[in-house]
């Protein structure tokens, strides 16, 4: 009996606790329950919160992206002339072929290229044998029409003396005259004769004709020389180096601004660091109808021999102020009416604006008429903008931020 009592009350507690047991499971599930509904809620109030913000932001940058941003500047004043760059070529002041007025072979030259001559100075010698003889030939000549000459100037004298005896008739003391005439002619031809073989002898010696450098030599020593500069080959190049000169062929649009007498400035790529001032000497005073252009001279003091002839330069002509108002060229709008600019008024409405265009420099353009210099021109205008249309006006780091997003 002792041993059953136990038994029946171990078994009897379990049951007495298990209402406890329950109970307290049951506030725990509710209570995990309202974490996990709390929780649940806070997730769905930030999830639609979130959703609100994202909504405004769409909303706010479709808003912003929907804007048209355009940069926009202002005409310039032509208050300071423009700077013309024009390619040209150097050439000598004078420079010249040297050719041989006889033929022959060449017996020495004296001068090589880049030798400095001055004027009247002996470059080369010909040999000229057949001009030797006919020298030669000349004086005989000569000598035989003095001795021919003397027997007429006799004859005419013993004649005359005769004739005042009456002992010859008045045709035969003409005849005589005659003969004596026709020898003074004679004689004469044949000093010519001579002192043109002289002359010609003397070109045997070859001189330069100027001042300068010899630029080229084309013979050397027993080469055959062919007299003339048509048929046969220049012997030497000879060219002044100081002062030299530049042509330069200027467009039409800029020749009513070029004048005798202008400043300009002449640089070489090669000489880097260094620019030469020149002078406008002549213009050709008419335009050529080929290339529409008018060609200038410029004067160009080398003094320290720096410059060489026929070196590639860039010459820069200063222009005078036109006056006139200049945009960038890419303001420009090219429509089939004509050209157009967007103009941004008050309200940042664009109006379209036909204006003139004059001279093009390059990055800018003149504008002849349309603007009156309190504009504010758009830059990059797209093809489809059109009047009306509402636009921002941006800086262009603030400009170049909206086109990047």
């Amino acid at each position: 009996m002792s041993d059953e009592r136990p038994a029946r009350q171990a078994t009897a507690a379990p049951t007495a606790a298990d209402p406890q047991k329950r109970q307290l499971i049951a506030r725990r599930t509710k209570i995990l329950t309202a974490i996990v509904l709390i929780l649940l809620a806070l997730g769905a109030a930030r999830t639609v919160i979130s959703r609100m913000s994202n909504t405004r932001a769409l909303e706010a940058g479709t808003t912003e992206r929907a804007k048209q941003y355009v940069k926009t500047t202002a005409p310039k004043p032509g208050d300071t002339g423009q700077t013309l760059s024009l390619p040209g070529t150097l050439q000598g002041f004078v420079q010249s072929p040297i050719n041989a007025r006889a033929s022959g072979y060449l017996k020495k030259w004296y001068r090589d290229i880049g030798s400095k001559v001055a004027k009247g100075e002996l470059l080369a010698e010909i040999e000229t044998p057949e001009i030797d003889q006919q020298l030669s030939q000349a004086i005989a000549a000569r000598q035989q029409a003095a001795a021919s000459l003397d027997l007429a100037r006799s004859t005419v004298e013993r004649w005359e003396s005769l004739r005042k005896k009456d002992a010859v008739s008045q045709q035969e003391l003409d005849e005589r005259r005659s003969a004596n005439t026709q020898a003074v002619a004679n004689l004469a031809a044949a000093d010519a004769n001579v002192e043109r073989l002289r002359q010609l002898e003397g070109f045997k010696r070859i001189l330069a004709p100027f001042a300068g450098v010899i630029t080229r030599r084309n013979v050397d020593v027993g080469d055959l020389i062919d007299a003339g500069s048509s048929g046969g080959r220049a012997l030497f190049q000879l060219a002044q180096t100081d002062p030299l000169r530049v042509y330069v062929n200027v467009p039409q649009a800029y020749s009513q601004m070029i004048k005798q007498g202008q400043k300009v400035t002449v640089t070489q790529a090669e000489l880097r660091g260094r620019a030469f001032e020149g002078e406008i000497a002549r213009t050709a005073g008419a335009i050529d109808t080929a290339t529409r252009t008018m060609q200038v001279e410029v004067l160009l003091p080398n003094r320290d021999n720096a410059l060489l002839p026929g070196a590639f330069v860039q010459v820069s002509l200063p222009l005078a102020a036109s006056g006139t108002y200049s945009i960038p060229t890419n303001a420009l709008m090219i429509r089939g009416d004509g050209i157009r600019i967007a103009i941004v008024e008050g309200a940042g409405s664009v109006r379209l604006k036909p204006v003139r265009v004059g001279r093009n420099y390059g990055e800018a353009v003149e504008i002849l008429e349309g603007v009156s210099g309190s504009e504010q021109i758009v830059l990059n205008p797209p093809d489809s903008m059109t009047d009306g249309d509402k636009v921002t006006v941006a800086a262009a780091s603030e400009a170049a931020g909206k086109a990047a997003k």
